[in-house]
């Protein structure tokens, strides 16, 4: 806390809710540094509008209010899914793409407004902590990184209700109580932790579910779309050219209309215990599908399989907090490399949570009808040549069994 004291000006990550509102009137008070609030629409569906009046009303100067959007789905989002980056099997990542953009923009308004520190709204429980860290680290070696919820004497939701009566900070009627689990949302995912939902035994209930329908609820007749590839993104929905955030925000649409994307799972956290939650990811369920359709006929099978190969290490760096390591650098560059030739169209069918591929095609097809044909190919595949292909990857198999025999 001592070394806190020399702080003049801290750049806040602010979303404007009793938290992070307490967390400015405490810099305020506690530090009596000056402090710049910095909002991001990444397309969470919070109007954004309050939070500007709150940081006013509480005496900020410099308020900066952005939307990130296209640049979090096109430079961070979507290169991403070219890996079909999926953490420890189900999870696509949502809220840990965000940290590194939001802590991007964090250094470069610290540079801006010559502020001398950073400051977060994550717990010491988290990963989001080390994510936020992490990056403005590599962006900033010598940034000084205010961490209140690990510094402050507030313990409890009564300690900080406390506090915001205290200091005339505005509190939600929903806000008095106990909040029945917590949510974090961007245009790529909701998660809902906590409360209600920290009994792995226990279904979640169905208004926890936020960017989805019940499949249950969803039309008894399937959406058939047809998605367009280039390079690895998806560039057009139903043959209409669109930007990165506005594909992806048709994509959650639909994926909320036919109850895509709902995922009940327990992950271990980067710092070491194991936690459940209630994720939902429309539009990105839908993407992984489709991606991985467009590359099963225009990727090389060496290069799909160590791009799967590669992908776990890629994901599991993302989920730690390490996208501006030079090794995530690196398996980009793998991976952007493979995607040259990934272009062409996916159709699919989405219904009551499934998304269910039906058709694929590519000018840069390596698929031959040719060569798989059951009927007459013409010469393209001389079947006796298997039986050599065969002698010789037995040869070792051979050879043991004849030493144990």
């Amino acid at each position: 806390m001592s070394a806190l004291k020399d702080v003049k000006k801290v750049v806040l990550a602010y979303s404007g809710g009793l938290d992070t509102s307490i967390i400015l009137k405490w810099l305020q008070t506690e530090l009596n540094a000056e402090v710049v609030t910095f909002t991001a629409d990444l397309g969470q569906g919070d109007e954004l509008e309050p939070a500007q009046k709150k940081a006013e009303m509480m005496g900020i100067r410099e308020i900066y209010i952005e939307d990130l959007r296209e640049e979090f789905i096109a430079n961070y989002v979507f290169p991403m899914f070219r890996a079909n980056a999926v953490y420890e099997g189900v999870y696509l990542l949502g809220t840990s793409i965000a940290r590194p953009l939001i802590s991007k923009r964090l250094i470069d308004i610290a540079r801006d407004t010559g502020a001398d520190a950073i400051a977060h709204g994550a717990t010491g429980k988290g990963n989001d902590q080390v994510r936020f860290e992490l990056a403005a680290y590599a962006l900033n070696p010598d940034i000084k990184i205010i961490a209140p919820w690990r510094d402050w004497s507030l313990k409890s939701r009564t300690d900080l209700i406390d506090f915001a009566e205290k200091h005339q900070i505005p509190i939600p009627k929903d806000k008095r109580g106990e909040a029945p689990f917590s949510v974090d949302a961007n245009m790529l995912h909701s998660s809902s932790e906590g409360k209600v939902l920290e009994d792995p035994w226990g279904e979640p209930p169905e208004y926890v579910y936020q960017r989805t329908i019940s499949p249950e609820q969803a039309p008894d007749q399937p959406t058939t779309i047809e998605i367009e590839f280039a390079n690895g993104d998806a560039v057009a929905l139903d043959g209409e050219k669109m930007s990165p955030a506005t594909l992806f925000a048709k994509l959650n649409d639909l994926g909320h209309d036919n109850g895509v994307g709902r995922l009940d799972l327990v992950e271990n956290r980067f710092v070491g215990m194991k936690s459940r939650g209630v994720y939902e990811t429309p539009g990105g369920t839908i993407l992984l599908a489709a991606h991985r359709a467009m590359e099963t006929i225009t990727l090389d099978r060496g290069a799909a399989h160590l791009k799967d190969e590669l992908m776990p290490r890629y994901a599991e760096l993302i989920y730690n907090g390490f996208w501006f390591s030079p090794e995530r650098e690196m398996l980009q560059a793998a991976i952007d490399l493979s995607q040259r030739s990934v272009e062409g169209k996916v159709r699919l069918k989405l219904y009551k949570g499934n998304v269910i591929v039906s058709g694929r095609e590519s000018e840069k097809t390596l698929y031959s009808d040719q060569l798989v044909t059951f009927e007459d190919d013409q010469g393209a595949y001389d079947q006796k040549d298997a039986a050599g292909f065969i002698k010789l990857n037995a040869l070792r198999l051979r050879t043991l069994a004849a030493r144990d025999r």
